[in-house]
């Protein structure tokens, strides 16, 4: 199973200020984390990946300031609007066991208690009570909506690209 290699912290909104820095929407459980990175890639359509040190962090209501060293003007980070901000997987936030990375589960096998397999995983939608998989079935009927919870996802085996489930009654119809 390939594993993601990188991972989006957050998206460049726009300007702030005149002295180079940007507000960025966080795209991470935790925002405070910036606070702890030196450097951080920008995933530019035009200029490909490019690395950039942060110099200073601040942080409103909705948005995560950065300044990085390398700019100095608002003229200079102004076509970053739009852009992702990535880091490697050695600077992503450590997981609990059981806990997977939310990248490295698209594409996964989703099969029952038997083995069969039903269909593949195509989306990850974060609720805030637990998170909810979809999956495409193999059938071509309508994507199935499986709760991320313990009665209903058994097992989650990145190595073999699988994800156990029991069928609830319901589930499939």
């Amino acid at each position: 199973m390939p594993y993601t290699e990188k991972f989006q912290v957050g998206v460049i909104a726009s300007t702030h200020g005149l002295k180079g820095e940007v507000n960025v929407f966080p795209t991470t459980e935790d925002p405070q984390r910036f606070k702890k990175l030196k450097e951080i890639t920008m995933e530019s359509e035009r200029e490909g990946s490019v690395v950039l040190h942060i110099e200073r962090v601040a942080f409103t209501k909705k948005f995560v300031i950065l300044k990085f060293k390398e700019y100095n003007d608002i003229n200079e980070v102004e076509r970053f609007r739009g852009n992702s901000l990535t880091v490697p997987r050695k600077d992503a936030i450590e997981l609990l066991p059981g806990e997977h990375y939310v990248p490295d589960m698209y594409g996964l096998d989703i099969v029952d208690e038997d083995g069969n397999k039903l269909g593949t995983l195509v989306e990850v939608i974060q609720t805030g009570a637990n998170d909810v998989y979809e999956m495409k079935r193999i059938d071509g009927g309508p994507n199935v909506m499986i709760p991320s919870i313990k009665e209903c996802v058994l097992d989650v085996d990145l190595d073999s690209n699988t994800m156990k489930i029991h069928v609830m009654k319901g589930l499939m119809d």
